[in-house]
């Protein structure tokens, strides 16, 4: 999961320094496990698997534990240098490579299903646009998206951007169907404690996408 301090502007995404100076702390994101969301739907998940926003791997490592292949993409290195050392120590068999997932398009892997734990939420709204054009490249037809992003319920505005319902409906509009958007909550490192969120954690809404055949 990425939650950078502040990404509430529409017109600017964050940019990688900002992620690199929160993986010198305590990552708020970054919690030893998947979040408990991916986990309840761990069955609806086939693969191959794209983790898109991957941090230290924790989601795609699950994945892969349940015998999935699986890639996981993030821009930041030092977070990508932390999954391999996970995979390494649990004798899972993971691909973690620098990618900007905003430039999938070019990209000539394709996917069954693409896990995402709060990337979306970090895109301007150009960069957002860009991202679902290379989904639609990259997830086969009939394959899934399983987005967990920042609720516009969630109080305030430090943190990541919020994300409303409707918006997540408009920008799948064209060649996706989204079958459900339920809210949720993320978990966050308990060490950091900058930003107090959401008690029981920040409001979150979980979409789950199919890419039309």
């Amino acid at each position: 999961m990425t939650m950078p301090i502040s990404s509430s502007v529409a017109s600017h995404s964050v940019d990688r320094a900002t992620f690199e100076d929160l993986y010198a702390g305590p990552a708020p994101w970054d919690i030893g496990k998947p979040q408990g969301t991916f986990v309840a739907v761990a069955d609806q998940v086939t693969g191959p698997v794209l983790d898109a926003g991957c941090g230290t791997g924790e989601h795609a490592l699950f994945f892969a534990a349940r015998g999935h292949r699986v890639t996981g993409i993030d821009f930041v290195e030092e977070a990508l240098w932390r999954a391999r050392a996970k995979a390494a120590k649990r004798g899972l068999a993971v691909e973690f490579l620098v990618k900007d997932a905003t430039a999938l398009g070019d990209w000539g892997e394709r996917f069954a299903s693409v896990i995402d734990c709060g990337l979306f939420h970090v895109f301007s709204d150009d960069d957002r646009r860009r991202y679902v054009r290379g989904l639609a490249q990259v997830v086969e037809p009939g394959g899934r998206l399983f987005l967990m992003c920042f609720s516009d319920e969630e109080p305030g505005i430090e943190g990541p951007r919020r994300v409303s319902r409707q918006e997540l409906y408009d920008v799948f509009a064209d060649g996706w169907e989204v079958e459900s958007i339920e809210p949720s909550r993320f978990d966050v490192n308990p060490e950091f404690t900058e930003i107090t969120f959401s008690e029981g954690g920040p409001k979150a809404w979980f979409a789950v996408v199919r890419r039309k055949g």
